[in-house]
């Protein structure tokens, strides 16, 4: 089992990440609350979760241990995969998504694409005793990054949305707020998608 991969950031996309150890590129699927901690170093850490299906071998990666076991956690939940844990933590911070669990509030949960009454309410019920327990915490973070419109409509498309829709999307965004993050427009643009 992996823990953590270490070395030289490569490539940087809201979505995914290349890590270069050893001579060896892993690519590593993150989501937009660990795009915002790595900003521009040079040398990341990641927290991975390594996912082995029969058609692929698929590493997801996390800027703190919180993040992972919250992603964990959710993937626990029937119905609930890794791509729609992963689209929950690029919607919701960690600490969004702990509260929103904790307290109950499945309406948080459904403002997530892909997330239904049911699954909300299943994800609730499953994980708020769980995450109690866990001592699952989260953290404030921290956004900076340039050439929003393009990042943010590269997410969207990474995350499986139609490009003229996604595109529609972050206009719409970027004409009614001043944005100043590719998370912040990301995450605005899901509300809307």
């Amino acid at each position: 089992m992996y823990d953590y991969i270490s070395g030289k950031l490569v490539e940087k996309s809201p979505t995914r990440v290349i890590i270069d150890n050893q001579g060896i590129g892993y690519v590593v699927n993150i989501s937009l609350n660990t795009f915002g901690k790595i900003k521009d170093k040079e040398a990341i850490k990641l927290f991975v979760h390594f996912v082995v299906r029969e058609d692929a071998q698929i590493f997801y990666g996390f800027a703190d241990d919180n993040e992972r076991k919250l992603f964990r956690a959710l993937i626990s939940v029937s119905g609930v995969g890794a791509s729609t844990a992963r689209l929950v933590l690029s919607s919701l911070t960690t600490d969004e998504a702990f509260s929103a669990i904790t307290s109950g509030d499945a309406g948080v949960l459904q403002s997530v694409k892909g997330i239904g009454g049911k699954t909300a309410q299943r994800i609730v019920v499953d994980l708020k005793d769980k995450l109690l327990k866990a001592g699952i915490t989260g953290d404030k973070v921290d956004f900076s990054h340039n050439t929003l419109k393009d990042e943010a409509l590269s997410g969207l498309l990474i995350l499986g949305f139609n490009k003229s829709v996604a595109s529609k999307a972050i206009e719409k965004v970027m004409k009614q707020t001043a944005v100043e993050s590719v998370e912040a427009l990301i995450k605005e643009a899901l509300k809307i998608l």
